[in-house]
């Protein structure tokens, strides 16, 4: 007989290398290995409300994608010469007409906590004042402990703060808009009209671009053409409806018979409740949600902007452990809105207050800088970088301090003197955001408070201390930026106070009025100005049409 042996059981692992061997699969998981190499996500990456605008704007922004550069236009194919492109720029600004979009930008650093789910967060975001886009950063909006940062990422905080915002925003009162005219001059009559004119205005309910939004509109001379086809066609199918059909005269319902019991019954089986509600759709849409590790931004805009909005892309850049990993760093977020080019940007820099840490905040500037990129397949000419956008606002807990002790910051708040703290900050002395524009700094510093306490942290030495700065900031860059207001909020969920700022902001409008005007020659025109003249608009409407075969072709 052989002899068998017997194979010895391996023992029973403990419960330390049990959960030390579900770590190491954890942290090698391709998320979590992405993280660590930093390696770049498509920027299509993010989160965004489903798009049910079914009649898309087909003059897309692609059509004149402009670049704050030398030439005017920036044609990565290199179809258009130097010359040829500085012809396309004067014809350009006989096409394009401008308006102003109201955009709030507020940033929070949470501190982690997870939010009451009736938070009040309607003075944040300055919702008395209703604007046609929110964008809204948070900082450490999930605690930054090992297993968020090295393991998979945590965005069980995301939904709870999204169902906030879009309870707060909408519930906020529609605003009575008026159809405007961007394209033709005002005329004194249409806008200012005589003392003795009797001050009505007979208003119609449209149906705006919202698709399913209630519009009012006052019909005037300022009403469009199209507006008023869309009235004749709205009451001709209400009187074509059965109601207005069949009717009869009011003697017939007077003098009684069969006939008034049939019309009792055609009205009694109407469903007066579904003919006269309309289901009301949100007033605002969020276009994007990107989180990394504890930085999240999410942008949400008016519905009846969604379908200027395209080419949106988003690029994160991770500064913090090794220099690569999110926890602290940056989501920047490019979009053309109409025909002018966004870049919002949520960060959070390193923190500290030793000399070392302000070089580190200013290189993780210069990191971003380098860093964010936004690619794009399209062969349209759209921004790369953070630098080639128009309009730029730059929000986040920056972390920068002053230049202070405790005591002296203290003494300097108690007696409000924010020009005197000012000229101690950081962030004005460090370099890094030369030539940026931040609006007067007139309320306390937003760091550090004690837990759902209007006092500083460090009152007591013991427990240790932390100088009061103005960490959370919001910034902008680029022209046609007009800042209305810049304040904070008194919310005492985390050791921070959120920040607000609202601006105006231009943006440039593709009118098609005006093409159909550029591109019309008459009799009066060839035979006054010559046929050298009408070379030369004939090839600024060469210029234009190629710009929109280009486009086209794109789309």
């Amino acid at each position: 007989m052989h002899n068998h042996h017997q194979r010895n059981p391996s023992p029973e692992r403990n419960w330390v290398e049990k959960c030390w061997d579900f770590t190491c699969l954890e942290l090698f998981r391709p998320r979590v290995v992405h993280k660590w190499l930093n390696i770049s996500t498509n920027s299509s990456d993010y989160s965004a409300d489903s798009d049910d605008d079914s009649n898309r704007d087909p003059l897309r922004a692609e059509a004149m994608c402009y670049q704050p550069n030398e030439s005017g236009f920036k044609d990565t194919s290199g179809a258009f010469p130097r010359s040829r492109r500085r012809k396309s720029e004067t014809f350009r600004a006989q096409i394009i007409d401008s308006k102003e979009l109201r955009v709030s930008a507020n940033t929070w650093n949470v501190g982690g906590e997870l939010p009451p789910e009736d938070l009040d967060i309607r003075d944040w975001l300055d919702t008395d004042y209703p604007a046609d886009i929110y964008v809204i950063g948070f900082q450490e909006v999930i605690p930054l402990n090992v297993g968020n940062i090295f393991g998979s990422e945590d965005d069980r905080p995301i939904p709870i703060w999204e169902n906030i915002i879009r309870e707060t925003l909408n519930n906020i009162q529609p605003v009575k808009t008026k159809f405007k005219c961007y394209s033709d001059p005002p005329s004194p009559s249409r806008f200012k009209p005589s003392d003795y004119a009797p001050n009505t205005e007979h208003e119609i309910v449209l149906e705006s671009d919202s698709e399913g939004e209630v519009e009012i509109c006052t019909y005037n001379d300022s009403v469009t053409s199209d507006s008023k086809e869309k009235v004749e066609e709205f009451v001709d199918s209400f009187k074509d409806s059965k109601p207005f059909k069949n009717y009869h005269p009011l003697e017939t319902y007077l003098s009684g018979g069969k006939k008034v019991k049939s019309e009792v019954n055609r009205f009694a089986k109407l469903d007066i409740d579904s003919i006269m509600y309309q289901k009301r759709k949100s007033q605002y849409v969020r276009i994007v949600s990107k989180q990394m590790v504890g930085v999240f931004i999410t942008i949400w805009v008016h519905r009846s902007l969604r379908k200027h909005i395209q080419n949106v892309h988003v690029s994160t850049v991770g500064v913090g452990v090794m220099g690569y990993i999110g926890n602290k760093g940056s989501i920047s977020v490019s979009m053309s809105i109409y025909q002018t080019n966004f870049c919002f940007i949520c960060t959070h820099l390193t923190s500290g207050e030793r000399d070392i840490d302000i070089v580190k905040r200013n290189a993780d500037v210069d990191e971003i800088y380098k860093r964010t990129c936004f690619n794009s397949m399209s062969k349209v000419a759209v921004p790369r970088s953070i630098k080639d956008h128009e309009r730029i606002i730059w929000l986040g807990d920056l972390n920068y301090r002053f230049d202070l002790s405790y005591e002296e910051t203290c003494d300097l708040i108690s007696k409000s003197a924010w020009s005197k703290l000012l000229e101690s900050d950081q962030l004005k002395k460090g370099g890094a955001f030369d030539g940026w524009t931040e609006g007067d700094l007139t309320f306390p510093p937003t760091y550090k408070y004690e837990p759902n306490s209007d006092k500083y942290y460090g009152e007591d030495p013991k427990v240790g201390r932390r100088t009061p700065a103005w960490c959370d900031r919001i910034l902008s860059c680029g022209k046609g930026m007009r800042q209305l207001s810049y304040k904070r909020a008194e919310i005492r969920l985390s050791d921070h106070r959120p920040v607000s700022a609202s601006y105006m902001i231009e943006v440039e409008v593709f009118s098609l009025k005006k093409l159909q005007r550029a591109l019309t020659f008459t009799n009066a025109e060839m035979e006054n100005y010559g046929s050298t003249h009408v070379r030369s608009k004939q090839e600024g409407a060469s210029n234009c049409n190629n710009l929109l075969i280009h486009s086209h072709a794109e789309i």
